[in-house]
């Protein structure tokens, strides 16, 4: 090209862009002198043709309005005065170019086709209706099935694709990176660039835009990030349940898994066991699909850490899935079952070797760790467990989650005879082995000095001694009482330890926080104190350790309230069933952090039996002793009055009417509590005679107001009298 040449388009091309920029007569006139230059330096026509097709293309002008700016140069020219100059050699040159830019479209489809990248046209409603041989290699989707209709069959993300679609229309371009599925099944990453084009001629919108696969680099990245997220993450897992959840999370996206299935065959034979992260969730080997549960066998005869992808006969040559055998003993197996059947690629076996080499680390350790805490377990239930426990007595020992799943909390309770039976709760300081092994001393010292028949305080100034003894056993919190069964009543030290909470029907609850005192093994510098309590009839007692109450940034009293609000609101309910409530109704969602041990006792509730001679003088002996049983049954002052006052009245009808002469007969007073209703029975063997006009008569109208429900009875052998009184509900303090 000459100098005159090279000038002559670049003063061309700037007379374009500034043509386009103003649009007016004047900018248009340009291009005619340009074409009267062109004639007179010889500048080939179709060269202008050639540099006009390649700059609009280039920098993406406007083309209609391009056009009228390249007709108008061309005007000024003569193609026979070019003839003329050039002769009919150069002639024939020109017109042989002239012919090959007669098939322009072709040219431009090749040099489109010839892009590495993709290259899409789209109208204003997102179909594509355009693409290049590179575009339907990385989507696998071929130009033969055009158009593409929105939302386009390689859409992963339509959501994300609909707002990026927003923000094209508001700016014109947008570029960003999204995961689409190849036409075979994969997933792919691309890096798209679209902008907006006006149709001149059309006036309608249309887009051209660019894809680029970039699987490759994200690949990469994926693999580095999966490998170093899964790497930490299973190296604190504390069961295989945890580990496949995590493998499923970092698979799910980096190699596009949907489920993850380990099969562990039992070493003394018989049927593995399966467990599932995702779905579907089968629950045993039964369960799997037999080509599944084929896959597995054969995987057991496989090196271990080798990775082998399966193909099933509906999918031929795409991968269903991965299996890998993950011990040296073939008893472990692992699949990775992928969301679609694909073909998998280098890089995707590579991340996968990786990865199995680590799952097989974390789930030879998860097995050592549920064996050695299964161990563990079963060692501290076994000294936890009474051999048998007194009547009216439930104890419960939960585990902390994993890994703290062992501790150093106990219970005891011992029958010392006579009635009386010991009941011990402690929490050793700290978690795990170490603690589980003080918490043994410290029980077994507890159960042989209980045996000694000494006081509680006396009892805890001895353990303080053994706990001196032991490493590890500073500043454990001790519970411990002795309780008379007969009477009721509680005789108690505490070091250290969290209140028992008492709930005695008819009213509320109570803290036993009397005689306290600082934990074992710490200075004091008084003796341990000690207080007696009285457990009424149907009361419910229960002392417990720290884990069921204790929670972060909460106080401790909000715990205890809780476990009060429990055992009022279970006290009819067995005593297994309150402990098994409050555990469950105070187990925080994530599950107990710390572990828990509680005794559960329920004083039953023992009927009043009193058998008279019908005689006015044993009114005040039988008024008396109602009275004491009702107080120990904590009774509100306000009923016992009307219990009594309607007893009263019932007995002294007996003692009027049943019996006349010289006969003297018995009169039987029966009392008990049951469901939250007291019934008195008052009960003759005689016949009463017809009642007589006069003042009397009032007894059984004044038992009827003060009871909630009143029963006579008549017959020949004795009249009975039956009284019910609700007893109001209890309150919480």
């Amino acid at each position: 090209m000459t100098d005159l040449a090279a000038d002559f388009h670049v003063r061309y091309a700037a007379a374009l862009r500034t043509h386009l920029q103003a649009r007016n007569e004047a900018s248009l006139a340009v291009g005619h002198e340009l074409g009267r230059r062109a004639l007179q330096d010889r500048i080939s026509m179709l060269e202008i043709i050639e540099n006009h097709f390649r700059l609009v293309e280039d920098a993406r002008l406007d083309g209609p309005a391009a056009l009228e700016f390249l007709l108008q140069t061309l005007a000024a020219l003569d193609v026979a005065t070019r003839g003329f100059l050039d002769s009919a050699k150069g002639y024939a040159q020109q017109r042989a170019r002239a012919d090959q830019l007669a098939d322009r479209d072709e040219f431009r489809t090749a040099l489109v086709n010839s892009l590495q990248e993709g290259f899409f046209v789209a109208d204003q409603d997102g179909t594509v209706v355009e693409i290049n041989d590179a575009f339907a290699e990385i989507t696998g989707y071929p130009a033969d099935g055009l158009p593409y209709r929105w939302p386009h069959p390689w859409l992963v993300d339509v959501q994300a694709a609909n707002h990026q679609q927003g923000l094209l229309v508001q700016g014109g371009s947008v570029q960003y990176e999204t995961p689409i599925r190849h036409r075979d099944g994969h997933l792919a990453w691309v890096a798209v660039s679209i902008n907006a084009v006006t149709d001149y001629a059309a006036e309608k919108g249309i887009y051209v835009g660019t894809i680029r696969d970039i699987t490759a680099q994200r690949a990469f990245a994926a693999r580095e990030n999966a490998v170093l997220r899964l790497a930490t993450a299973v190296g604190v897992a504390k069961s295989v349940a945890e580990v496949l959840s995590i493998t499923l999370d970092e698979c799910r996206v980096a190699l596009d898994v949907q489920r993850v299935v380990t099969v562990m065959w039992p070493t003394n034979g018989g049927e593995p066991t399966v467990q599932v992260a995702g779905e579907p969730a089968d629950s045993n080997w039964r369960d799997l699909n037999p080509l599944l549960r084929q896959t597995f066998e054969t995987a057991r005869h496989q090196l271990p850490l080798t990775v082998q992808t399966v193909e099933w006969a509906d999918t031929p040559g795409k991968s269903r899935g991965i299996v890998a055998v993950l011990s040296g003993t073939g008893d472990v197996a692992l699949w990775l079952e992928l969301a679609t059947p694909r073909w998998i690629s280098a890089e995707d076996r590579l991340l996968i070797t990786v990865l199995i080499g680590h799952l097989g680390l974390a789930i030879q350790h998860v097995r050592q760790f549920e064996s050695a805490r299964e161990t563990s377990l079963t060692l501290q239930r076994a000294m936890l467990a009474p051999i048998a426990l007194p009547s009216g007595f439930a104890v419960r020992y939960e585990p902390a989650v994993p890994p703290l799943e062992i501790g150093g909390d106990w219970y005891d309770v011992l029958s010392l005879g006579d009635h009386r039976i010991g009941i011990v709760v402690g929490d050793c300081v700290g978690r795990g082995l170490p603690a589980a092994a003080v918490m043994g001393q410290l029980r077994s010292s507890a159960r042989a000095l209980l045996l000694t028949g000494a006081e509680p305080a006396l009892l805890l100034e001895d353990l303080d001694a053994a706990a001196a003894l032991i490493p590890g056993a500073y500043c454990t919190t001790v519970f411990l009482g002795i309780l008379d069964t007969e009477s009721g009543e509680l005789r108690y030290s505490n070091a250290g330890h969290p209140p028992a909470v008492l709930a005695a029907p008819g009213s509320g609850t109570a803290l036993l926080a009397d005689a306290h005192s600082v934990p074992l093994a710490v200075h004091r510098d008084h003796g341990r104190p000690q207080t007696t309590q009285v457990v009424p009839p149907g009361s419910t007692l229960i002392v417990f350790t720290d884990g069921l109450v204790e929670r972060k940034h909460e106080p401790i009293d909000a715990g205890i309230n809780c476990v009060a609000e429990i055992l009022t609101q279970n006290a009819d309910s067995t005593v297994g069933q309150v402990a098994d409530a409050v555990l469950r109704e105070l187990a925080p969602p994530a599950g107990y952090d710390d572990d828990v041990a509680l005794v559960v006792y329920r004083r039953p509730q023992t009927a009043l039996r009193m058998k008279t001679d019908a005689s006015a003088d044993q009114l005040a002996d039988v008024r008396h002793r109602l009275t004491a049983w009702l107080e120990s049954c904590a009774v509100p002052g306000s009923l016992v009055a009307d219990i009594v006052l309607a007893v009263y009245e019932a007995y002294a009808n007996c003692v009027e009417h049943a019996y006349r002469g010289a006969c003297a007969g018995q009169v039987r007073v029966d009392v008990d509590i049951a469901g939250g209703i007291i019934q008195a029975r008052v009960a003759d063997s005689g016949s009463w005679k017809t009642p007589q006009p006069g003042p009397g008569g009032r007894g059984l109208k004044l038992i009827d107001a003060v009871s909630d429900g009143v029963e006579l009875e008549h017959g020949p052998s004795g009249t009975t009298v039956t009284m019910s009184f609700r007893l109001p509900p209890a309150e919480s303090n």
